[in-house]
């Protein structure tokens, strides 16, 4: 995945927030929206955003579909960042 489309993900505060809210476990989009003012449609387009840029994963477990947080993708650009600033 692109550093270019990781970086557009973070950029957004609801989206670095989703990405806390899974830090700590799996969540459902019903648990994710819950923690939010907006629609369940936004909270939709802001996983969406996340999976593309492989930032979260998604799991069906029955009718539901659960988000994890997928940590390499942020390792990478944690290492990225840490290279750049010993240049």
């Amino acid at each position: 995945m692109s550093l270019q489309v990781t970086l557009k993900a973070l950029a957004d505060p609801t989206r670095r927030e989703i990405l806390n809210l899974l830090k700590r476990h799996r969540l459902s989009a019903g648990e994710i929206s819950e923690n939010f003012n907006i629609s369940m449609a936004a909270v939709s387009r802001h996983l969406s955003i996340l999976k593309e840029a492989e930032l979260i994963r998604d799991h069906r477990e029955g009718k539901f579909i659960y988000y994890e947080l997928n940590a390499s993708v942020l390792e990478e650009v944690m290492l990225w960042m840490t290279n750049l600033k010993e240049e």
